[in-house]
């Protein structure tokens, strides 16, 4: 079991890791590939406002969220009031099977690293 510093040492590392190999690909396609910007407005502000509160309240009632998927939908929400089509479907439906394999792909990933390691020490 990991401590909790050890924890977020090792989440830096990959989140470092993952900028680094990957870019900066996420970011523009959050930025500039999911929804329309031509209309930000303060309705952007209001989004974001309202993941935040989101996770507020998660987090007072006990429910593990993530922060990714609360924006995301607080961006995805902001660009369907705008109208449907401000929000490009295609990519929503792209990060929707990223999350899916986002689960089993790290467990499977764990596992194996952990079988080898154990190989090894063992």
């Amino acid at each position: 079991m990991l401590s909790p510093l050890a924890a977020v040492v090792w989440a830096a590392f990959f989140n470092f890791a993952a900028a680094f190999g990957f870019g900066t690909a996420v970011a523009k396609t959050m930025g500039s590939g999911f929804i329309d910007l031509s209309f930000v407005d303060p309705l952007v502000i209001l989004s974001e406002t309202g993941g935040a509160m989101s996770v507020f309240l998660a987090s007072f009632l006990g429910i593990p969220v993530s922060t990714t998927h609360v924006i995301t939908g607080s961006i995805a929400g902001v660009g369907a009031a705008n109208g449907i089509s401000a929000v490009r479907w295609g990519v929503a439906g792209r990060i929707v099977c990223a999350w899916i394999l986002t689960t089993p792909a790290p467990a499977a990933i764990g596992a194996v690293a952990y079988l080898l390691l154990h190989l090894i020490v063992v």
